[in-house]
């Protein structure tokens, strides 16, 4: 008779027959980013149309452009899983890691997968060619083209959140983890040796002060040569 083995809450067996369990991989910097980025990407797009919130706008939309000019950087510098040499794979892994979801046998990266990388990265690009965009339509510079192109690449990053979105909870179901909440707490199923050893709370703490502190100096004006 077959003995049915119960884990422990919070662990599997990974393919090497060793367990798995909730490990820190994403540091303070990074989740401070992501939800920092996911507040002012919809902020200015509500305010988009209005020009009585017209400041707001300005300042949810350079707010997002030093999130991802902080995010650039801590990608060389940062911890384990936050660094681009991590997560960005030649053509043909992505491709591998496409036809591998498509087949319901995704691999289990701990930190991001390839395609989740490759968006990433695609929605940051777009989100500085928003601000630059944005900032030419200000300075009315290449006369009605500017605001157009801003326009336009908006919906393209609309379109781009929206697909990370449904990634995001597709590939919550295949690996039975929740993606999201690990962006919360910063933790998801790994061997112990996988995990980073320092969250970077202060760090974090900075990026956040700072980029409050930035959106207060757009909203309040103290910064013209970006909005007049």
């Amino acid at each position: 008779m077959n003995e049915q083995i119960n884990e422990p809450m919070g662990t599997s067996v990974g393919t090497t027959g060793k367990l798995r369990q909730m490990i820190l991989v994403w540091d303070m910097p990074v989740r401070v980013f992501h939800w920092l980025l996911v507040i002012c990407f919809a902020g200015a797009w509500l305010t988009s149309e209005s020009e009585r919130l017209q400041m707001i706008h300005y300042a949810f939309g350079y707010t997002a452009c030093l999130l991802v000019l902080i995010r650039l950087v801590w990608g060389v510098i940062g911890t384990r899983y936050a660094r681009f040499s991590q997560f960005l794979k030649r053509p043909k892994v992505v491709l591998e890691h496409f036809l591998a979801m498509l087949r319901g046998h995704p691999h289990h990266d701990v930190g991001h997968n390839p395609a989740g990388g490759l968006v990433m990265i695609a929605l940051m690009l777009l989100i500085l060619v928003i601000g630059l965009t944005g900032y030419l339509s200000v300075k009315e510079f290449l006369g009605n083209f500017a605001g157009h192109a801003h326009e336009a690449i908006a919906s393209m990053a609309l379109a781009v959140v929206i697909l990370h979105i449904l990634a995001a909870m597709a590939m919550s179901v295949l690996e039975k983890q929740n993606l999201v909440k690990s962006m919360v707490d910063g933790k998801k199923r790994g061997m112990p040796e996988q995990a980073i050893r320092y969250p970077q709370y202060l760090l974090g703490a900075l990026i956040f002060l700072g980029s409050l502190y930035f959106f207060y100096l757009i909203l309040s004006g103290s910064l013209p040569a970006l909005t007049q």
